[in-house]
């Protein structure tokens, strides 16, 4: 498949800014997709332009395999992020699995490609240094729906259709198996500024292990707390949007 083929299938960019300053590059949570970063896109643009990874195995992309592997997910992107999408500051921004993936592009974007991202911001995720082993992948089916179910990041209306659910529950149990084996071999610390952003009622990232963010950066670090559970973000979606806004002001 030509490059740029490759591109529009792994990157959204859901409103074009053509003379943004920065760009924002968000990767989706286990069982998430690239539509889950739309209203973040249009909050933002034109001033800050959103690119949305969309991962193999759901939504348009459902016939392919997944990936349930952190590291092969970074090896992936990384040439499709590289020279079309970093002609301008690039800043990252992940929740829970996506957090730890962010972490490993940005570490594989200095490491590799020589570009420093604006700013990294991880949400909803532990440390890459404070793993916690999680078998949930292993379950079955209803202990798995009833994790995602618990922690309220999909829609309980899709879940209660069992269609929709035989089609994502895939993707759900190979996110889950990259979120729970991840471990930060490669890349154990970056340059570029991170802030750790958590709800302050998250099972899945105690604060103090969130706040272990800070020895995974050489540069800048900054931590900020939401009322909420693991999805916070979608209850303060206002305050983390106009967060993001500010802290990339700040760095540019």
């Amino acid at each position: 498949m030509p490059h740029h083929e490759q591109e529009d299938l792994w990157i959204r960019r859901y409103h074009a800014a053509q003379d943004s300053a920065v760009r924002l590059l968000c990767l989706p949570h286990a069982g998430g997709s690239a539509s889950f970063y739309f209203p973040v896109s249009q909050a933002l643009a034109p001033r800050i332009e959103v690119l949305a990874v969309q991962y193999p195995g759901r939504q348009d992309r459902h016939r392919e395999p997944c990936v349930d592997n952190i590291p092969e997910l970074a090896d992936r992107l990384l040439p499709l992020v590289t020279g079309r999408w970093t002609d301008r500051p690039l800043a990252l921004f992940g929740h829970s699995m996506g957090a730890a993936l962010a972490f490993e592009l940005a570490g594989l974007l200095e490491q590799r490609a020589g570009v420093v991202p604006a700013m990294l911001f991880a949400s909803g995720r532990r440390a890459p240094s404070r793993w916690l082993t999680d078998d949930i992948y292993e379950r079955s089916d209803e202990e798995l729906l009833a994790r995602v179910r618990e922690l309220a990041g999909t829609d309980s209306r899709i879940l209660g259709d069992d269609e929709v659910v035989r089609m994502v529950l895939p993707a759900i149990r190979s996110d889950y198996r990259a979120a729970s084996l991840y471990r930060p071999d490669r890349v154990h610390r970056v340059s570029c500024p991170v802030t750790a952003l958590s709800g302050d009622d998250d099972p899945q990232a105690p604060l103090d292990d969130v706040k272990a963010w800070q020895d995974h950066t050489s540069g800048d670090f900054a931590m900020q707390v939401y009322p909420g559970g693991h999805f916070y973000l979608t209850e303060q979606a206002p305050e983390v949007i106009r967060h993001i806004s500010e802290a990339l002001s700040a760095v540019l």
